[in-house]
């Protein structure tokens, strides 16, 4: 397998934050605001520390980038994104759908990434090239093929009303057979594992997709931003099965960027 000993290693650093976070939430953790105004833990950032620290014994010529803070471009062309905890949300108030996001970016191009749903046991990651996974079982994109019978999910229906899409997500919407918000992590792996068919993201940063996207795209789902490209810096995200693409596109380019 390319990658092998990256993948091995992101693994193993991920399973050790998740039980950092464990650790911390068993204690109880409280939190402050950052400017964006997302609430930040200890638990945040000593995890993005320890993510630090191990990824950069095992290879020290690698950059870093984090939510928390890190920002080390390296010098090996090589750089790993890291949300240490994505959903600190939902970890405050004891929800299961939290994960720690790492991902590997070499040449500009994500290569790996894991997300780990530490609450619920399940540890997922992608390999380019090599297909997705869930622990050790494949997950593989749905084969419904029907909007009136598949599951849209969408991320933070609070950031909504200011955009676009707001005035005619309730009439597409109604469409699907079901609509959920889980938060971004779990939203997306429902769509990358079948269970679900199409993500909205309304706002995110380079560490909030990059692992998803290589998790979606190995199993078979299309990712594309708002308008149109294809970048985890594009500030949204759309993933979704093969036959939701082109309406899905349609439906948020008002929404993109220059739009």
């Amino acid at each position: 397998m390319a990658w092998e000993e990256e993948i091995e290693v992101c693994r193993r650093v991920s399973r050790k934050a998740g039980k950092l976070a464990l650790e911390h939430a068993a204690r109880g953790v409280e939190s402050e605001d950052k400017a964006d105004d997302s609430p930040v833990t200890e638990a945040d950032r000593a995890c993005e520390e320890l993510i630090v620290s191990e990824l950069g014994k095992a290879f020290p010529e690698d950059g870093f980038l984090g939510e928390e803070g890190v920002n080390d471009p390296g010098w090996s062309g090589r750089r790993w994104i890291i949300d240490p905890v994505d959903g600190t949300r939902d970890f405050l108030r004891g929800l299961p759908t939290w994960s720690n996001l790492i991902a590997l970016e070499a040449e500009g191009e994500v290569v790996l990434g894991v997300c780990n749903l530490v609450a619920q046991g399940a540890l997922y990651w992608a390999v380019k090239g090599e297909g997705a996974w869930v622990n050790k079982t494949p997950i593989r994109v749905s084969s419904i093929d029907r909007r009136d019978r598949a599951i849209l999910t969408l991320t933070a229906f609070n950031d909504l009303a200011p955009t676009p899409l707001a005035g005619r997500m309730v009439e597409y919407m109604a469409g699907y057979w079901a609509v959920r918000s889980m938060g971004g992590c779990q939203d997306a792996i429902l769509v990358a594992s079948g269970r679900a068919e199409a993500w909205i993201e309304l706002n995110a940063r380079a560490w909030d997709l990059a692992p998803l996207m290589i998790l979606a795209e190995e199993a078979g789902c299309r990712f594309f931003n708002f308008d149109g490209g294809r970048s985890i810096h594009g500030g949204n995200a759309v993933v979704c099965a093969p036959f939701l693409e082109e309406e899905l596109r349609a439906f948020v380019r008002p929404a993109g960027r220059g739009a």
